[in-house]
């Protein structure tokens, strides 16, 4: 069994480049890589958020 810390995906804003937001994915059943619409504190604004590696 794999540990959290392994399901552990880190999103970043796609205007600004921080990161932002960290999330937990099932990486054997969602191969591709997530992409959300969340607030940006640095950007004040709602922005694309993408998985980073």
């Amino acid at each position: 069994m794999g540990s959290i810390k392994d399901n552990m995906a880190k999103l970043k804003c796609s205007e600004c480049g921080n990161i932002t937001y960290y999330t937990q994915r099932n990486k054997k059943k969602v191969k591709e890589k997530l992409e959300m619409n969340k607030h940006c504190k640095f950007c004040r604004k709602h922005t694309t958020h993408a998985e980073k590696k």
